[in-house]
């Protein structure tokens, strides 16, 4: 079975300075191929017939010039085709819908460089200890000393990795144990999937079926069960933010080049390293603890959180004043969407289910939070804050999050039973556009029966916004 492993590595001073001089050759490459397509893709569609589209290929040497990238033939020409390989295979990834059109890097204190076994080897010494050499006959690095917490397998390829001025080693390697027997049938079409999850019947599904929510007071509200940070995860992460905050003062008040500046942000780098690793053990642990549950299919709500911690515009008047926008309470509502983790939880629980046989599914998040789990009703003064829920039609009172992941769990066995639902790669559970979109049509998404409200997640904004004006 595949497993990755994260090592911290400890090179030397030269060590240091050659592999940040490969991240650069490999953000290099990277970037040109980016800047490349953009030109040639801008120039087919002004100059070019009709479909015709600008190639996607793994070329790398126009970028090698004596005289403009002297630096590109002091590398190993196999970061600079790893370089190229793997924008293609990012390319590759959009066009099936698993991520996103590759983008330029910045150059940042973070980068990685992309090693195939023509860079590296382990060997053991004469102790049994395994070593890792890096480099070729020309470019030869030597030893890169590593902390190994555990016993690993020999990989294919490995990355180096540069983050808050350490280093680290990470790669996938097979451990050698048998996959564990899938809780469900496996299918390499979705579509299959979903038919043989249609043929199970309501009532299998109903009772193997759950519905996660997710929050800002309760990242994961599974069922019953609530899933958040523990108080030494809470007290680490206010620790740090108030650090983070100090520091950041600090680094404004600096002059900008200077020695104490440069050694400000490795500080401020640290600290919110520190932070991410808090939330990223939030997210293992609550994935883990999802995915090992009694239900074998989780279902989430397909939540555009990119759209959803976008900055409110700004508001004038008739003479160009500008206006209060809500933007400081906006603020403090992306950070705390943006805090639990939200997107990891997913990820993690996809991967993590996927090595389990079991399932991960996504379902439209609109109204789960303003239906009512015992009748139905859809009413947004049913949730008045943000913990209670009590239905103005039959009276329902319950925990708004809990009364959330039941419906989800519900519009997930509604739209598996629905003869016309569609099922993407990435789990998605969808109803087919209308033929008549287009120009001056409407364009809706044919939905559940309960989605007929407009906006995505307006009740649960609404809701949290309330709660933050009340803890104010």
């Amino acid at each position: 079975m595949l497993t990755g492993i994260r090592l911290q590595a400890l090179p030397t001073d030269l060590q240091r300075l050659t592999l940040s001089r490969w991240i650069g050759c490999d953000r290099v490459v990277w970037n040109a191929k980016c800047d490349e397509h953009r030109y040639m893709a801008a120039y087919a569609r002004k100059f070019c017939p009709l479909g015709t589209y600008a190639p996607i290929d793994q070329t790398y040497s126009q970028f090698k010039d004596s005289d403009l990238t002297p630096w590109l033939s002091e590398v190993p020409s196999q970061i600079l085709r790893n370089s190229a390989v793997n924008w293609y295979k990012a390319y590759q990834r959009f066009f099936k819908k698993l991520g996103g059109r590759p983008r330029r890097k910045k150059r940042t204190d973070r980068g990685s460089v992309h090693l195939t076994r023509e860079l590296f080897r382990f060997e053991k010494n004469e102790s049994g200890e395994l070593k890792l050499f890096i480099g070729t006959k020309t470019n030869d690095l030597g030893c890169l000393e590593f902390t190994a917490h555990r016993e690993f397998g020999i990989p294919n390829s490995i990355r180096i990795v540069r983050e808050a001025g350490k280093w680290f080693v990470s790669f996938s390697y097979e451990d050698g144990k048998a996959k564990p027997e899938p809780a469900m049938p496996q299918f390499s079409d979705p579509q299959d999937r979903l038919e043989w999850l249609r043929a199970q019947g309501r009532e299998w599904l109903e009772g193997h079926v759950r519905g996660n929510d997710r929050g800002i007071v309760v990242p994961v509200q599974s069922g019953d069960d609530a899933y958040d940070f523990t108080p030494e995860q809470k007290t680490s992460l206010w620790k740090t933010q108030k650090k983070d905050k100090r520091l950041q003062k600090r680094l404004t008040r600096q002059d900008k080049g200077s020695k104490r500046r440069a050694r400000t942000k490795l500080r401020l780098a640290r600290v919110r390293l520190k932070e991410r690793n808090v939330r990223k053990d939030f997210c293992h642990k609550a994935s883990r603890k999802i995915v090992d549950g009694a239900a074998p299919i989780n279902v989430f709500e397909n939540l555009k959180l990119k759209n959803m911690v976008r900055r409110p515009k700004a508001v004038r008047d008739e003479n160009g004043k500008f206006l209060p926008n809500g933007a400081r309470a906006k603020a403090g509502l992306n950070r705390g969407l943006l805090s639990n983790g939200l997107g990891m939880v997913v990820d993690y629980a996809q991967y993590k289910a996927e090595r389990e046989g079991k399932i991960v599914l996504l379902i439209d998040p609109r109204n789960t939070s303003r239906e009512c789990a015992s009748c139905g009703h859809v009413d947004s003064d049913s949730r008045r804050t943000q913990a209670k829920f009590e239905c103005t039609a039959c009276g329902h009172r319950d925990n708004a999050d809990r009364n959330a992941s039941i419906i989800i769990g519900k519009r997930a066995v509604d739209l598996i039973m629905d003869s016309g639902t569609e099922l993407s790669e990435r789990g998605i559970l969808s109803k087919p556009k209308r033929e008549d979109t287009g120009r001056g049509a409407e364009g809706k998404t044919e939905g559940a029966e309960v989605s007929s409200a407009h906006g995505e997640e307006a009740s649960k904004r609404e809701a949290l916004q309330g709660f933050l004006r009340e803890a104010a």
